[in-house]
């Protein structure tokens, strides 16, 4: 349960990239606490799934083996930064964890939603020569972004999506780490949940349209049900139905909740992030 004055943890949002984003990369909490508290004070490790992506659609995300900042800043100033980067395809349904520290872009021709820690805190290395409203660059933050990038191994990576039970749909985990988890939710037809008294969600339409306990839930709207909600119900009015849910999660119960679903202690891991 959150605290009657703690900030609200997370934010979801959707990205719809026309053209490659800024390499960038962001804090973690120690740092972002040490150096940003102007700015908040928390640090951005985040997660991408992928709603929809065009044929040969691709993210760029941490650096290939061997890449050292001066490596980093030899590509910087030749402008060859991209032939740095590790490149994964994507495609609909993908996920991959972003933890903080580890620099990354979207490319164009697809649609990412997005769920991260509640902070805004970008440091810009690159941007491909692009300007503001004003005609100016737009400002780098190059310093700070080598204070805080991974050089070497991370654990960013695609994740694989878990089966967990549930009554009335096919539910999977897509990933955990201690800031959140999300889950896929594919309803057969309507569904009763309860929410679990420890923890708000945050409930998205990603693939339908339908109704919330009786209230019209359209295609990209976002519920938040507190963790006293107790019972709810989805009817979706198209199908297939595609739900996504976050929360702030006990990452212990999560384990467990995998492990008596069948899935192994070492597959566990592979979705569960420390």
């Amino acid at each position: 349960m959150l605290a009657a004055n703690s900030e609200f943890p997370l934010l979801l949002k959707f990205i719809f990239p026309t053209d490659k984003l800024s390499i960038q990369v962001h804090p973690d909490d120690a740092y972002a606490e040490a150096h940003e508290r102007a700015a908040g004070g928390r640090g951005k490790t985040e997660m991408w799934h992928v709603v929809s992506a065009e044929p040969n659609a691709q993210v760029l995300v941490g650096l290939k083996s061997g890449v050292d900042k001066q490596a980093f800043l030899e590509g910087l100033r030749k402008d060859t930064l991209e032939s740095l980067f590790q490149s994964h395809p994507v495609r609909a349904g993908d996920t991959m964890f972003v933890p903080a520290g580890t620099p990354h872009t979207i490319g164009s021709g697809m649609i990412i939603f997005e769920v991260q820690e509640y902070s805004d805190l970008t440091y810009r290395v690159y941007d491909y020569g692009r300007v503001d409203a004003q005609g100016k660059p737009r400002e780098l933050h190059i310093d700070k972004a080598l204070q805080v990038m991974n050089f070497g191994a991370s654990s960013a990576r695609k994740t694989s999506r878990l089966s967990l039970p549930a009554d009335g749909l096919e539910r999977f985990l897509l990933l955990a780490c201690r800031y959140f988890a999300a889950e896929q939710w594919e309803p057969r037809g309507a569904f009763v949940m309860r929410t679990d008294p420890s923890h708000f969600d945050l409930v998205v339409s990603i693939s339908a349209n339908g109704f919330l306990n009786q209230i019209p839930c359209r295609l990209g709207d976002c519920w938040f049900l507190p963790a006293n909600l107790g019972e709810y119900n989805f009817l979706p009015l198209e199908k297939p139905a595609t739900l996504l849910r976050t929360y702030p999660p006990d990452l212990n119960a999560l384990r467990a909740e995998l492990w008596e679903a069948g899935h192994d202690k070492a597959v566990a891991r592979e979705a569960v992030f420390d």
